[in-house]
């Protein structure tokens, strides 16, 4: 199993759960600061290493006026300022090879879109940039098909890469989690992420918006602590009824602590399990 470096901690073959977190996108620079702050504080006392999280663009919304965010330029600023504020790495999503540069001169890790996660040349290019790539599997692949898109990461000499499940859709709104896919993701070599918001969201379950459902996202988190996942992501709000993208699927800030706790401690007996078996 690899591990992969990001800032001054590792990720995988037993290191402690790493959180991806953070508003879904940069909605005001104050909020998304004040997210990232109460975030770090509560990782620092659990222990759990913490990579802020969030959209300079939503460039898939459901509709054409659906707020994007403020944009690459005045994203990446706001990004630096979070970055050197709260002094933790940062992921952000990429959508076109000609992104990767001027993002990764800011961030620690590159997220590739579900529906990008086979674009050969933007996985490439992403690699090249020496950046940690993380690849959310695409909504209609098999988990064993993320096999084809490490190699394509490989091929440009990285082995900086995390892959992470947010659920398959058979269409209808509706997202389903297969607790196999993460063994079969891990196989692979790689670090695996779960992505506890996105696997609840209701893709244009409001018509011209997603819908989501929140209120699971407890339980398909500690079930994917249970499979022995290296880390979660999650989109979390201080008040999820007026964000600007993806609401219904946030969790509140003020109740995150409590389930990170719990994903702790579940991991902590899979961890002793693996390695028993090992």
């Amino acid at each position: 199993m690899h591990t992969v470096k990001i800032s001054n901690f590792e990720v995988g073959a037993g290191n402690p759960l790493v959180l991806l977190a953070g508003p879904c996108v940069l909605e005001s620079y104050e909020r998304s600061l004040y997210i990232g702050k109460t975030i770090k504080e509560i990782t620092s006392r659990l222990g759990i290493p913490y990579v802020f999280k969030a959209s300079f663009d939503k460039a898939n919304r459901s509709s054409y006026n659906g707020y994007r965010g403020p944009g690459l330029e005045k994203g990446l600023k706001w990004l630096q300022s979070i970055k050197e504020e709260l002094n933790v790495p940062v992921v952000t999503d990429i959508h076109n090879e000609q992104q990767v540069e001027p993002v990764s001169k800011v961030v620690d890790v590159l997220q590739i879109p579900a529906f990008l996660s086979r674009q050969t040349d933007l996985l490439y290019t992403a690699a090249k940039s020496g950046c940690v790539v993380n690849v959310k599997k695409g909504q209609f692949l098999a988990p064993a098909d993320m096999k084809n898109v490490v190699k394509k990461i490989e091929e440009a000499g990285s082995e900086k890469i995390l892959l992470t499940e947010r659920g398959a859709t058979f269409g209808y709104n509706n997202l389903v989690v297969d607790m196999r896919s993460f063994p079969i993701m891990r196989s692979t070599g790689y670090p695996v992420i779960f992505d506890a918001t996105h696997s609840v969201q209701l893709p244009g379950g409001a018509g011209t918006k997603s819908a989501g459902n929140r209120e699971y996202v407890e339980y398909l988190a500690r079930a994917a602590a249970g499979a022995g996942v290296d880390g979660f992501f999650m989109e979390v709000h201080d008040n999820p009824e007026e964000a600007l993208c993806d609401g219904p699927n946030m969790v509140y800030l003020d109740k995150l602590e409590d389930l990170l706790k719990d994903l702790i401690a579940i991991n902590e007996i899979t961890k002793k399990k693996i390695n028993n078996k090992n």
